[in-house]
This record gives structure tokens, sequence and C-alpha cells, in this order.
């Protein structure tokens, strides 16, 4: 007894303080990315599209009244809604009931996820490679990504998407040890059916294919299956209801036109070459680009490994679908990120496994000469040759990017492997800086600010019944949130004819287009800037 006692100890010991470092890593990474991801977000607001229309839906959820049964069928300005699975529109409704409707409680449910995916994806990288290292190092190079920070940060369905990608794909892993975690599995792709529907059909068959390459064996269990079907039970009974409630429109407007019809047309115009994504990912992915290609040409050269197994079915089955797809949109490419951050992190703990004082390849300490050279550019310009106080906020931004890559390479060139910490804590506070400053929702400047002309028309005090067009081209789901009315846009001639055959209609235009309209009986209810709010007065 003493003997079996002695012989466990260590044993048990070295569990304790295992348990522990993770801890003390995964309570690291979320503090990190907790602040990286939640600081600053009422600062701007809600964009168009997606931000508009998911805010818009999870309102009319959260003002419904209770036996209404809105949070199974949701609606937009009282319409059917067929977009999406309402999962995320129901977590935000959740969140106005605590703290109002605002733009802090739209994002915080997707920026919390997205800030527990640092160190789920940490805890992913433990499943499958052999010592801590290299998860550490993925879990940091996908927390310091600009596009997982800035849609991580909006109110979209990405940054929930991407946590529940690597919440499936963490449950498989765990599944090849023990069964049980089959149901996870199922659990993870019934909420992935909740939250952006049909993508959980290719994340579940990249899993599948990841499976019957490295652990066959788990597809053949009962229990996996069983697993499947339980956990994704929620999900089926959601799509069972909406098929009872609404019939064949269903399947239409949400399989056909929201998902199949993207694959062969180009949905509302967002259309693109094969290589549309390459180009997304050289815009966006620095500095981490290289890293990630050399990342997958060392998954390709241990293939025989499980981690490699995964990094490449995951990161090339993904980018192939999704180029493939007639419709391209940015944000398509984020689920890949997680792959490729796991590629970039094996690559960097080999540069960091190298004999001490060994040369580092030309091509990183030119890289990254070349980048701190082009930063500093930056900074020099947007200090002195612009005038626009926000522009001049990049300076400080371009600056601090220059001094973390003018250091990186200068530990290249005298071979230090500290290199790699000083390139995590630079684009750290770069991208802190960046989300603290007005520059993150950069779409924002495509169009007029809307919250000025919003609050234009509440103080108006517009009737809810009464319609409101504009002469702006297309609509801004944006205004019509803030505003409490859906702002139909119309062509000019379409305008003098609704004047005319209407008693009671108002009308958002701008100067010149008011001098272009023939309007009879108008007052001006209000003005902002060059827009006007006029109402038919007879």
């Amino acid at each position: 007894m003493s003997r079996q006692t002695f012989a466990s100890y260590p044993s048990r010991k070295i569990m304790r303080e295992e348990f522990w470092l993770d801890f003390l890593f995964f309570s690291g990474l979320f503090l990190a990315a907790g602040l990286l991801f939640l600081v600053n977000l009422d600062s701007l607001p809600l964009r168009d599209w997606d931000e508009g229309i998911v805010a818009q839906v999870a309102k009319e959820i959260y003002q419904a009244p209770p036996d209404s049964y809105r949070w199974v069928f949701p609606t937009f300005w009282g319409e059917f809604y067929f977009n999406k699975p309402p999962l995320l529109h129901n977590l935000i409704a959740l969140f106005y009931s605590l703290g109002g409707v605002n733009e802090s409680m739209s994002r915080l449910p997707g920026a919390l996820l997205t800030a527990f995916s640092v160190p789920l994806l940490y805890f992913l990288g433990r499943e499958i490679f052999p010592y801590r290292r290299p998860a550490l190092f993925s879990a940091l190079v996908y927390l310091t990504l600009l596009p997982v920070v800035r849609h991580g940060r909006l109110a979209m369905l990405d940054g929930t998407i991407l946590f529940l990608e690597i919440l499936l794909f963490w449950t498989v892993l765990r599944s090849r040890r023990d069964l049980r975690w089959t149901l996870g599995v199922g659990f993870s792709l019934g909420l992935i059916l909740l939250t952006k529907g049909m993508l959980a059909v290719l994340l579940g068959a990249i899993a599948m294919l990841f499976l019957l390459w490295d652990t066959p064996r788990v597809l053949s269990s009962f229990y996996l299956w069983i697993g499947l079907f339980l956990g994704s039970l929620p999900a089926l009974a959601w799509y069972v209801a909406q098929f009872q409630f609404y019939g064949a429109i269903f399947a239409q407007e949400n399989l056909q036109s929201q998902f199949l019809s993207r694959i062969y047309s180009d949905k509302e115009g967002n259309s693109g070459p094969f290589w549309y994504y390459f180009g997304e990912l050289l815009k966006y992915s620095w500095p981490y680009l290289f890293f990630f290609l050399a990342g997958l040409r060392l998954s390709w050269q241990n293939r025989n490994w499980g981690w490699a197994k995964l990094i490449l079915v995951w990161s090339f089955c993904y980018f192939i679908v999704v180029s493939l797809m007639v419709t391209k949109l940015p944000w398509y490419i984020l689920p890949i990120y997680p792959a490729l951050a796991l590629a970039a992190g094996v690559k960097l703990d080999q540069l960091y496994n190298l004999p001490d004082f060994s040369n580092y390849s030309l091509i990183w300490k030119v890289l990254f000469s070349f980048i701190a050279f082009v930063a500093s550019f930056g900074a020099i310009y947007f200090a002195f040759f612009t005038s626009h106080p926000e522009q001049r906020f990049l300076a400080i931004i371009c600056l601090a990017i220059a001094l973390t890559m003018g250091t990186v390479a200068v530990f290249l060139i005298r071979r230090q492997r500290t290199f790699i910490s000083m390139l995590f804590w630079g684009m750290y506070i770069s991208l802190l800086l960046f989300v603290n400053s007005s520059l993150w929702n950069w779409e924002l400047n495509e169009a007029y600010p809307v919250k000025p002309i919003a609050q234009m028309i509440v103080q108006a005090k517009v009737p809810e019944s009464a319609s409101i067009y504009t002469s702006f081209p297309y609509e801004r789901p944006s205004l019509n949130f803030y505003s409490n009315h859906r702002i139909i846009p119309r062509e000019v001639s379409q305008l003098t004819q609704l004047w005319s055959d209407s008693d009671a209609i108002y009308l958002l235009i701008d100067e010149d287009t008011r001098k272009k309209l023939p309007l009879t009986d108008a007052k001006l209810v209000a003005k902002v800037d060059n827009w006007l709010l006029i109402r038919k007065n007879r």
C-alpha cells in the first residue's frame, strides 16, 4: 500500500503542476483578450448591414411580449426574418435587458465569446502538440491578428463562429481519447447551426475528414453518432419548428436564398475571382503571413503527425471551398485563421528551438526591416502631412509598429530568440492603441454619419406608422436602428410620385434633391448638416 502511494505521488504532483500552469495561461490569455476585445466598444456607432441588421432583430426580440415567441420566430421590421438563425440575436436581446439598447450591449456577447476563443485555442493546441510552447505561440498569434480583433468586436456572427469552431475541433480532439466527448462535437455543431446555419455542414465535414485521416476508429463508434444526434437536438428542434410555422417559404428563403444561392451566384453583387481570399490574407495577415506559409510547409513535411493533419485539413479544405463560392465577402475567410495560427505557432516554436546563436533566415530579417521602414514612413506622413485629428492618431500606431518591427529585425540580426516575445508584445500594444482610437471601424467613413440624422428624426417625434423615404441610393440598417424607423430609399422620380399620392409622408433628402423636387404643401421639420426632414403639411 505504501509502495503504491509512494509511486503515484510524483504523478499526482506533476498533474497538479500541469493543471495550475494551464489555469494560469488560460487566465492570462483571457485577461489579455478581454482587454483587447472589450475596451472602447461603445466609442463608434454600429455600421451598416450586418451590425445594423443583427442589432435590429435583437431589439425586436427584446421589445416583443413574452408570449410572442419572437425568440424562436424572429422578425425584422415586423417581417419574418430568414437570414440567419437567432442564437446571437437572442444573446444580444438578453444583454439589452441587462444594460439597455446601445452599442456596448450589441457588441458585448460576440466580443466576450471571441475573447474566450483565445484561451480555448490554447487548450486545442495542448491537445495536439506534445508540449506547451507551440500551443501558447498559436494562441498569441491568434490574439494579435487584426481581422480577428476587428470582427470579434463587432455585432456580427463571425466572432461567435470563431469560438464555436474552435470548440468543435477541441471536442473532436478530446473525443479521440474519450468517446464521451462526441456529445460535445454534436453540441458544437448544433450551436453553429443555430448561429450561421449550414456553415455547420462545412465545418462538420472538415472535422470528419480529419478523423478519417487521423483516427478512423472514432467514425465507426456508435457513441459518435449518438453524441452527434443528442448534441444537435436543440438545433434540429428549431429547424423543425421553422418548417412547421413557415412551411416551404422557410426552405426557399433560408436554405436556398441564404445558403445554396451563395455557392453558385453572387449575392447582392458580392463576387470576386478565385484568388479573392489570397488578397484578403495578403492585406490583413501581416506580419504573420510568412509564418503561416512556413508553418503550412512544415505541416506538410510532418503530415504523419496529428497536429499537421488537423492544420492541413482545416486550412486547405476551408480555403478551397470558400474560394469556389461565387459570393465573396471579406469576413468569410475568418474561420481559417485559427488553423493558420496553429501553423504559425508551430513554425515559431521551431525557430525558438534552434540552437543558441543560430543564424535566422535572411527573409525574416528583410521582411521585418521592410515593415519597420514602411511603418516609419507612415508615422512621418500622418504626423506632419495630414490635418485630420483622427488620422494623426495613426502616426502613434505606425510608430508603435515601426518600433516593434525594427526591434524584431535587430534581434533577428543579433540571432536572439527573444524576437518572438517582442513581436507578440509589440503587436498587442499596437492593436490596443488601434482599438482605443476612432479608426477601428473604418467602414463608417463610407457614407454620412447616421447618429445625428437619427437623433433629428427621434427628436422630431415622427409617428411610428409614418413612412419615411430618402433620396440616398441604398437603405442603411444602422440609421433605421437608431431612428426607430425604416427609411426607404427611392429615386427622385419615385419621390415625386409618392409625394403627390400620399397625404401623410416624410422625406429625408439633401439640399440638391430638394431643389429638384416640386414639393407642394411641404413643411421643413428639422435640418442637420445637408440633410432635411420634410413633411407633407395639408
